[in-house]
């Protein structure tokens, strides 16, 4: 039972009511603290202290302040006037009780309003700093594409101007040769001209005379006057040279490949794809990309990924009860039984993707070096064995498969190790035999 306070001591003015109350030898925290429009209500073990108001209260303004074991209230009226009394006397204990189930109804109610503004006005702070941290990301935006502008502006001028440059350092190339070349031509007149003056011998008959290099020119050819008459050939012709190759499904050159096996083996392919289960009659309640074995293999892999080896299994088996062609299938739920230590099934798995990854082309290669090596490492982790199998015969098995593996990817490390690793087991064994 609570210890009901009934020592307190209050005063009032027209605005405010002033009430102290004593709580000795307790410590008081805004928590027990409860205050409405017109109930006040303080609650900490064991003591209890209620009071229905005489008139309504301000509860926003008012106030309350704890210290040396008293807890002093400034409790502003809504409407100034004298009250008779602190609280409501001489009312049934129906009304009492109404009063005070009102005020915690009004309590709920406004906590409930102050949690709603609350949230609205945290969701307007939110969409207001999406739009300024939108605003911002604008700018920057805008501003690293002004600055990109101007630099692409300025790298256009430069390289104008440098081609500008570059013609006009061209053409004054072009001037001072065609000056050097006529000077060394009216060079050439003058010692033909003095030669001839010399010998006295004029040759009317030749239309063209060669001069022979001096050793003022050094490499330079003499040419007489019709030097400009003489034509150039005339440039080739463009024309085009059109190149076809042959179209290739498979990585490798033609002169490598072996056409029939990869033409069978992209026809049996295409069977497989087609050939689903016709008994569907108890797969009626499955969704329609639950039928697709694709779908399947897909959740297959997602499930073994995280570990569900068990549900990567029931995916990969519904998906060959759908189409039992697909070697991928029984490539990937072998993986899943190597995990799960069922080492026969991951055997049988692995030869059955063995069978249907024929015949041996490079497009296939990849899931041949994991069958091999998967049931290899069946072979190798088996302990159990049956028809009498013993531990060297299943070793040499996994070794098989193993170099097997290196003929298709001779340049693989990690298998080249774990076969290595498997020599040194048989050889142990037979000198332990």
């Amino acid at each position: 039972m609570p210890v009901w306070l009934r020592e307190y001591s209050w005063r009032q003015t027209g605005s405010a009511v002033y009430l102290s109350l004593p709580l000795p030898g307790v410590r008081v925290t805004p928590a027990n603290i409860f205050c409405t429009d017109q109930y006040l209500k303080v609650s900490i073990h064991p003591f209890l202290f209620e009071a229905i108001l005489y008139a309504p209260i301000d509860e926003t303004n008012s106030t309350a302040k704890i210290g040396n074991g008293i807890i002093f209230f400034t409790l502003y009226k809504k409407e100034e006037a004298m009250w008779d009394s602190l609280t409501i006397e001489n009312d049934s204990k129906e009304k009492l009780q109404y009063l005070r189930e009102n005020a915690v109804l009004k309590a709920h109610e406004k906590a409930k309003e102050e949690t709603e503004a609350k949230k609205v006005t945290k969701q307007e702070h939110k969409k207001y700093a999406l739009e300024a941290t939108m605003e911002l990301e604008e700018a920057g935006r805008k501003r690293i594409e002004d600055m990109k502008e101007k630099e692409r502006q300025k790298v256009t001028k430069e390289l104008e101007l440098w081609k500008k440059q570059q013609e006009d350092a061209e053409k004054q190339k072009r001037v001072q040769k065609g000056r050097k070349l006529h000077k060394e031509i009216e060079q050439l007149k003058e010692r033909k001209n003095g030669r001839m003056d010399k010998t006295g011998i004029l040759n009317k008959g030749t239309s063209e005379t060669r001069l022979k290099p001096t050793k003022d020119h050094g490499s330079y050819s003499m040419f007489s006057e019709n030097l400009k008459e003489e034509q150039l050939p005339a440039p080739r012709s463009a024309a085009t040279i059109k190149i076809n190759f042959t179209s290739r499904v498979f990585p490798t050159a033609l002169r490598e490949s072996r056409v029939a096996e990869e033409e069978e083996w992209l026809r049996k392919q295409a069977e497989a794809r087609r050939t689903i289960s016709a008994d569907l009659s108890e797969l009626e309640d499955l969704k329609e990309e639950e039928k697709n074995p694709d779908w399947l293999k897909d959740k297959g892999n997602k499930m073994f990924a995280t570990g569900n080896y068990f549900g990567a299994v029931n995916a990969y088996n519904l998906a060959l009860r759908l189409n039992n062609k697909l070697p991928l299938l029984y490539l990937n739920r072998a993986a899943c039984h190597l995990k799960l230590r069922n080492l026969h099934k991951a055997i049988e798995d692995s030869s059955k993707a063995l069978e249907l990854l024929t015949p041996p082309v490079p497009d296939n290669e990849n899931a041949r070096v994991k069958a091999y090596v998967r049931r290899g490492t069946a072979f190798c982790e088996l302990e159990l064995y049956t028809e009498g199998e013993s531990l060297k015969e299943a070793s040499t098995k996994s070794l098989q498969d193993y170099e097997a593996a290196l003929k298709i990817d001779p340049k693989n490390r990690t298998i080249e190790k774990d076969a290595e690793k498997i020599r040194h087991l048989i050889q142990g064994k037979t000198q332990d035999s």
